[in-house]
């Protein structure tokens, strides 16, 4: 534990390096007027930061600069009270979910000049909100499946006969009227399309639909939007160029990316990775800010920014966490009306 003056200075000198990028000396926080002690205290107490690893220094004259560790003890202990700040604005009402899982993470990136993730809830956790059986040429047929996160499905089946329109209308109301609210996963999906009371022409056609139904939830593959990959580039200074490659290539493998996110989700409050937090070697030296969202009995996604280790954490916790509410209140209207 620190003293309440060895917790103001580790603050200051975290506020300042983050402010101006420079190592800050003993001289400029003994003549800061929220330090009440003379300059050989302050250098006693910038050594017992030191020696506790919560401080580091380039050279022997230089001043201190926050490492991984006192970044951790700053954002655990010392962070400011939230401030009433404005709401990011995400303007989300009624808009299908693809669209704003964009917006949000164009907003995040924007607000705090860092690379924004947003991870999209699973297809597989997803209603039929709707389906539409068209005939595109007499012998080819295609089925449109929307669900209710707004993702839109489409499969084309070709018949070596010519397709009976009047039996395509019927299959797309008897279709809507069964499948809509039922979960793509859910085992009452296949018992629907296996209805035992039609006819053998009606259960062999919906047979061959199945598969539009039935395979969707399989397939399906978790989306990620990010935004402000160029703000990370042009303002981190990596080690090393491998260093950047390794990020590039986790940035293009998003699975490996979404392995990262998904610790959010067990998460009850924001997360945050600082430096060698991290497991991936690709954000060692980088910090996350992530938080998950969803409906009230379960997270589905993660709103997150990615950036170095010198971050506002204050601005990112607070737009993340913000983030993060507004999509939840979004996410539940639109799974409630589904």
């Amino acid at each position: 534990m620190l003293s309440t003056r060895q917790e103001l200075l580790l603050r200051k000198v975290v506020d300042g390096y983050l402010a101006g990028g420079a190592p800050i000396g003993s001289k400029a926080l003994a003549a800061d007027p929220d330090v009440d002690c003379g300059a050989s205290t302050v250098r006693n107490d910038l050594a017992i930061l030191e020696e506790q690893g919560l401080l580091a220094h380039p050279h022997t004259s230089a001043g201190r600069f926050p490492t991984d560790s006192g970044y951790r003890y700053f954002v655990d202990r010392l962070l400011p009270e939230p401030v009433a700040r404005p709401a990011l604005e995400l303007t989300l009402m009624r808009r299908e979910v693809d669209e704003a899982m964009r917006v949000t993470t164009e907003t995040l990136s924007h607000v705090t000049n860092l690379l924004a993730i947003v991870s999209a809830p699973p297809l597989a956790t997803a209603t039929v909100r709707h389906v539409e059986v068209l005939v595109l040429q007499p012998q080819v047929l295609m089925v449109v499946v929307i669900t209710s996160t707004g993702a839109v499905s489409k499969r084309i089946f070709t018949y070596q006969q010519p397709i009976d329109a009047g039996l395509a209308d019927w299959a797309a109301s008897y279709l809507n009227e069964r499948l809509v609210g039922l979960g793509l996963g859910a085992r009452m999906l296949h018992g629907r399309l296996a209805d035992v009371s039609l006819g053998e022409s009606e259960q062999r056609f919906l047979e061959g639909l199945a598969p539009a139904f039935l395979q969707l939830a399989e397939t399906a593959e978790d989306s990620l939007y990010l935004e402000g990959t160029a703000r990370l580039v042009s303002g981190q200074r990596f080690a090393d160029v491998s260093q950047l490659n390794e990020l590039m290539s986790m940035l293009e493998r998003r699975v490996s990316l979404l392995g990262v996110l998904r610790s959010a989700l067990d998460s009850r409050d924001v997360l945050v990775r600082i430096g060698a937090e991290n497991e991936s070697p690709a954000l060692r030296s980088m910090a996350l800010v992530a938080a998950g969202y969803g409906l009230p009995q379960r997270n589905l996604g993660t709103v997150s920014v990615l950036g170095p280790v010198r971050m506002d954490y204050p601005v990112a916790i607070a737009a993340v966490r913000d983030a993060a509410d507004q999509l939840s209140h979004f996410i539940t209207e639109v799974y409630e009306d589904a």
